[in-house]
């Protein structure tokens, strides 16, 4: 009987055990999971007290800060779809503090870009750039953030439409964001992606239909178009190119650029799913050369008349600059056709990246890029004469633009988490 008594005994002791284990354990968990969920909180609530301040913040006000330490936010070689037009470094460029300067608004903090969280945000969802060559550069700037997030098995590119729409896809998440090619936003005759060199342009002003079917359902739109229109004037088409009875007239610079935003804007105000798509326009984006041929603009900015970017390695340091290659009647009529859909109850954002790009003369390809056509013996003896001072290497400053449209995309949701 002693045996069997011990026997209970000692089989009563090990289950004590066990349990007292299982307690010391669960309660270890509950423990740890207490300060994860403490710390996410004040990681969170951190995020959106700095996401709330955006309201009272002035974004595009601000100064360039150089930063070593937290930029650039990817490395040239490593973006798996990087272009040869913007990769500065990989055609020779040796000075690379361009990639270090971090955009610092006078009133707040931008909040730190996250690929994670914005591929999060687009599951299911198509983020679409419609645009010129330059709006083409934001696409792959976001690309370029985002992809190293993405397993290789996991991502693609495919180019359709004729090669007019770019898609990049993170299979995981669902999500797209994508480039499509309309330099005018309106059709042109310079719509085809890769021969639109034409001497003499024409728009249907009238008529953007064959475009706007690639974007309709997107979630998140984002427009530019700037570039293509600084010309004195344009052929005006109304009718079909190629056919002979063909209504054309010239019409100067600003009013054709009204016009053509003026068919965008009631397009989206008819075919636009307000509840679904969120949509924003990108500024223009300052070139450091002239609108004409002799391109040559240093000295607005203290340097050697006949001159442009080309050598240049820093930043204008004058507040406020806004350098000739920006024109801004062409910004007013941005700013009254957005004002106009905005009160006719579609919400546009206008990403306004001109002045704080203008201080980045430094920030172009120059002559660090891929040349598409062979260089004459003449453009080789003057160097500046073929550097490419529209465009922005990467990383620099598109990166700067996307970090903008995120504090949007996610000030935005906030607002909406908040009053729902």
């Amino acid at each position: 009987m002693a045996k069997a008594h011990q026997i209970v005994v000692g089989s009563t002791w090990g289950i004590r055990n066990i349990f007292q284990s299982l307690v010391a354990i669960l309660t270890t968990t509950l423990v740890v999971t207490a300060i994860y969920l403490t710390q996410e909180g004040e990681h969170w609530s951190h995020q959106r007290n700095k996401l709330n301040s955006l309201s009272k913040c002035n974004l595009f006000s601000g100064k360039w800060v150089f930063d070593n330490e937290s930029y650039p936010l990817y490395k040239e070689q490593q973006c798996t779809f990087m272009s040869d037009q913007l990769a500065c470094e990989k055609f020779g460029r040796k000075d690379l503090s361009y990639q270090n300067w971090r955009w610092k608004p006078h009133q707040c903090d931008l909040p730190r870009f996250n690929a994670t969280a914005l591929l999060e945000r687009l599951r299911n969802k198509r983020l679409v750039f419609v645009g010129d060559s330059l709006n083409r550069g934001q696409w792959v700037s976001m690309v370029c953030l985002v992809e190293s997030s993405v397993p290789p098995t996991l991502k693609s590119i495919r180019t359709i439409a004729n090669g007019s729409l770019n898609i990049f896809k993170a299979k995981e998440y669902n999500a797209t964001i994508e480039f499509y090619w309309a330099p005018l936003l309106v059709e042109s005759n310079s719509d085809d992606p890769v021969n639109h060199k034409v001497a003499e342009r024409s728009v249907r002003v009238q008529a953007i239909e064959k475009h706007a079917r690639y974007w309709t359902d997107a979630d998140i739109v984002v427009f530019n178009t700037f570039l293509w229109w600084r010309r004195r004037a344009m052929n005006v088409v109304w009718g079909s190119f190629g056919d002979p009875n063909v209504v054309m007239k010239r019409v100067g610079m600003v009013r054709v650029y009204e016009m053509a935003l003026r068919t965008w804007s009631d397009w989206l105000e008819i075919h636009i799913n307000r509840t679904k798509t969120t949509l924003f326009f990108v500024s223009m984006s300052p070139t450091h050369q002239n609108c004409n041929i002799k391109k040559y603009r240093a000295h607005e900015w203290g340097g050697v008349r006949g001159d442009n970017c080309y050598n240049e390695k820093d930043q204008i340091r004058e507040e406020g600059y806004w350098g000739n290659g920006s024109i801004p009647s062409m910004m007013r009529v941005v700013e009254n056709v957005i004002e106009d859909l905005n009160g006719r109850g579609l919400k546009v954002e206008l990403l306004n990246i001109t002045q704080l790009s203008e201080y980045r003369k430094e920030g172009h390809p120059s002559i660090y890029r891929k040349q598409w056509e062979p260089l004459t013996e003449e453009q080789l003896s003057n160097p500046k004469s073929y550097a490419d001072c529209i465009h922005w290497c990467l990383p620099g400053v598109p990166d700067v633009w996307n970090e903008l449209l995120y504090a949007y995309i996610f000030h935005r949701s906030l607002t909406s988490d908040t009053k729902n």
